[in-house]
C-alpha cells in the first residue's frame, strides 16, 4: 500500500498519505521502480517529503511547478515545510 503520493513525475517532493515514523521507506505503489528514500524525521499526514536533494536557492517542485524556493539545503527524506 502506498504511503506517499507523487503528483507529477517532475516533482522533487511527495506527500505523506499517513503519519510516517523516522526511517520509513517511501512507497509510491505506482508500478514504477521503488524510491530508495526513507524519512529522516517523523512526517505528519499530508506533509511534504523531499525525494531528491534540493539545494539552498533551488525551487521546490510539486504539481510539476515551483511551490517555493529552498531556504536551506534539503536532503532526500527530509520534511519540507
Amino acid at each position: 500500500m502506498a504511503n506517499a503520493l507523487r503528483i507529477n513525475p517532475d516533482d522533487s517532493v511527495v506527500m505523506a498519505m499517513t503519519d510516517l515514523p523516522v526511517r520509513t521507506p517511501l512507497d509510491l505503489d505506482s508500478g514504477a521502480a521503488p524510491l530508495a528514500v526513507a524519512t529522516r524525521q517523523p512526517i505528519p499526514f499530508g506533509h511534504k517529503i523531499a525525494i531528491a536533494p534540493i539545494h539552498k536557492g533551488e525551487h521546490v517542485i510539486k504539481y510539476g511547478a515551483s511551490i517555493g524556493v529552498a531556504t536551506q539545503d534539503i536532503l532526500p527524506g527530509d520534511h519540507v515545510h
